[in-house]
């Protein structure tokens, strides 16, 4: 259990970790974009035909709004709007597949949101028909979906099973019903049993739930509740975030207080619980809030040392190139990033004129590239070394008075070479991988010095 004291100390902003530099670091340069198709191209010359890429879509259309989300949204009942995407998503892809050297082999697929269940099961088809026209699918795919058990109908379900998809991800968020009237998101108890049963019923093999800690009026008794539910219905996983309260950037977090959400002990006390409970019925600390049952893929992976970290959160199959397509997308080029532009409007119109539809990235650095090396590490299989690694003397003079500190604290067993968490320092995994990220201990020129992250517990 952790103390207020370290409670205070550690609870602090940092990064979620699912890049390195993270975002506010790239500043708002767009790299030339021969250099930024060198990087693709490279990657995808050395791992396309034994690893396989992976590709994000973002599926931005919600019919109502949900007042804690920071996900990147358009609110509308007009579902007219789907072909239109859709068509413009598919006009990115072929722009892609005409800059490739040879045929794509697709690894994973995930639709995320938004609430990709806002588009037909035919809608769906169609996109998924249309990424994996001039590709080939590797023999060891994983595609997912993000579903509202709201709207997730078995034609959903069948549709997406008939083109590959195996897992589900739901947003249960909470099952208390003053939460839900409080951060608009309606969602009757049987409607998540339901939208599970159905899943399994069509053949599903995972099922993911997200749950947050750290909404308005959230109590320990709510959320012993909520979880008593969820566990009867014994998903594979089971994704705990902290809720991120930046009503600077969501103006839709506004519709409550800030009186309205638990303080920071209570909040902790929220996350230890749920934990608890989760370990109690018998699944597994993953890490960076995922649990999974001990067979379930995710354990295996990371017992393996295969687990991986990327803009889709953890992934069992570790490819090194992401595409991210549809608005504000992001894609992970091995040494570089590139993000869309973030209005429906702007990429339809960039698309329309034959240009690709980016408005920043960022290319890394070698030693970028050793940092993120370490902070995945962390992330993945709570532990690194850096002995013998190009790294060694800057951790060593720059970064290990920092680790004797997480050490003196409880949250890390230090040697000389390397550093394990212990199972204090789960509860503040991204603080321990912000000991690593040089651009938040010694902020680089030209860099914002002020990003806004949300904090770590």
């Amino acid at each position: 259990m952790a103390s207020a004291s370290l409670l205070k100390k550690y609870n602090v902003p940092v990064p979620r970790y699912t890049s390195y530099p993270t975002v506010p670091f790239w500043g708002d340069q767009l790299p030339a974009t021969q250099d930024w198709q060198d990087v693709l191209l490279q990657t995808f010359t050395a791992t396309n035909q034994q690893e396989g890429i992976s590709l994000y879509v973002h599926l931005p259309f919600c019919e109502s709004l949900c007042t804690y989300c920071g996900c990147n949204k358009r609110i509308t009942k007009n579902h007219g709007v789907e072909p239109i995407y859709l068509k413009a998503v598919l006009q990115e892809w072929d722009k892609y597949k005409a800059l490739l050297p040879e045929k794509p082999v697709i690894r994973e697929i995930h639709l995320g949101g938004g609430t990709p269940t806002f588009f037909s099961p035919e809608h769906l088809t169609r996109l998924i028909e249309g990424l994996l026209d001039g590709a080939e699918v590797h023999e060891d795919h994983e595609f997912s979906f993000e579903g509202h058990p709201n709207n997730t109908t078995t034609e959903h379900l069948q549709a997406l099973y008939n083109v590959g998809f195996r897992r589900v991800s739901y947003g249960v968020q909470d099952l208390s019903e003053k939460v839900q009237v409080a951060i608009h998101r309606i969602q009757p108890l049987e409607n998540l049993v339901q939208a599970t049963e159905q899943a399994r019923a069509v053949g599903y093999t995972s099922i993911n739930y997200d749950l947050i800690y750290g909404l308005p009026f959230q109590t320990l008794e709510s959320i012993e509740q909520t979880f008593r539910e969820v566990i009867k219905l014994r998903p594979d996983r089971i994704a705990y975030y902290s809720y991120a309260h930046v009503p600077w950037k969501e103006k839709s977090q506004r519709a409550y207080s800030e009186e309205d959400l638990p303080k920071d002990g209570e909040k902790l006390a929220l996350y230890q619980l749920g934990t608890q409970l989760l370990l109690d019925a018998g699944y597994e600390d993953v890490g960076m809030d995922h649990f999974a049952f001990p067979e379930e893929a995710l354990c295996v992976a990371q017992k393996e040392e295969r687990l991986h970290r990327n803009f889709m959160g953890y992934t069992t199959n570790q490819t090194q190139l992401m595409i991210g397509l549809g608005v504000s997308s992001i894609s992970d080029l091995g040494m570089g990033y590139m993000q869309n532009v973030k209005t429906v409007e702007e990429y339809y119109a960039l698309l329309a004129m034959g240009e690709w539809p980016q408005f920043k990235g960022y290319l890394l650095t070698e030693l970028d590239a050793q940092m993120r090396c370490h902070i995945l590490n962390i992330a993945c299989h709570g532990k690194t070394t850096w002995l013998g690694t190009p790294a060694q003397a800057l951790i060593e003079e720059s970064i290990y008075p920092a680790l004797l500190v997480l050490q003196q604290d409880g949250l890390i067993e230090l040697t000389r070479s390397g550093l394990q968490l212990t199972a204090l320092g789960k509860n503040f995994l991204r603080s321990v991988c912000a000991a690593f990220d040089l651009y938040l201990t010694a902020p680089v020129a030209g860099m914002p010095q002020k990003p806004m992250f949300s904090q770590a517990v």
